[in-house]
């Protein structure tokens, strides 16, 4: 699927007008509707400001897959700090947090 059939899918599935789009990004509402008409693609420039207005990830937008196929969750969250502290391990630390994590499992939880 092209970018800009995406860019539209998305916009459809949030209830979003090619007006509103513009105003949220200050693109050119003819712009947008040449996409549409034309059939091209907006360019590299503009990606990252209309991911920001739809309330997506580039890679969202991209991959055509939404953020629920995605265990990594947005920045600021316990679940994005983890990801993004085992990114700096090495593959033996990451093997021993994944050991660590499977005695976990078998701890009662406690939610207190």
């Amino acid at each position: 699927m092209q970018i800009s059939s995406r860019i539209f899918q998305l916009m459809e599935k949030k209830g979003i007008s090619q007006k509103e789009l513009s105003e949220r990004t200050g693109i050119r509402q003819s712009t947008i509707s040449d996409w549409k008409r034309k059939g091209t693609n907006p360019g590299a420039d503009k990606i990252k400001t209309i991911c920001n207005a739809l309330d997506i990830s580039t890679e969202e937008l991209l991959t055509e897959r939404d953020d629920t196929d995605y265990i990594i969750t947005k920045k600021g969250t316990v679940d994005y700090e983890i990801i993004m502290t085992l990114t700096h391990f090495s593959s033996a630390q990451k093997y021993r947090v994944l050991g660590y994590m499977d005695a976990l499992k078998e701890l009662p939880v406690n939610n207190s």
